[in-house]
């Protein structure tokens, strides 16, 4: 445990920002199931959820939440797949 009152409150801040990264990660997650889902599923939706995901997906690379190319490998994905999906 810190002795110093900087650290404790460092200590504190970490563990508070943790929890907010790991909800914005788990969410971005289940957005990202969503539109998979709907794309598959050929739902009417599905445009929309997948330019809404692929914004938040760079909103999320531009904070620090995952890395660039994360953000582009899993934009890629889900591309491919609506194409895929357009075509059939």
């Amino acid at each position: 445990m810190a002795n110093i009152k900087s650290s404790i409150k460092r200590a504190k801040i970490n563990k508070v920002k943790a929890m907010v990264n790991k909800r914005k990660k788990s969410a971005l997650k289940t957005q990202i199931k969503k539109t998979d889902l709907a794309i598959q599923s050929a739902a009417e939706n599905a445009d929309e959820l997948f330019r809404k995901t692929q914004a938040d997906l760079d909103r999320a690379a531009t904070n620090g939440l995952i890395s660039k190319n994360t953000a582009a490998r899993r934009k890629s994905r889900l591309a491919k797949l609506a194409n895929k999906a357009g075509e059939a």
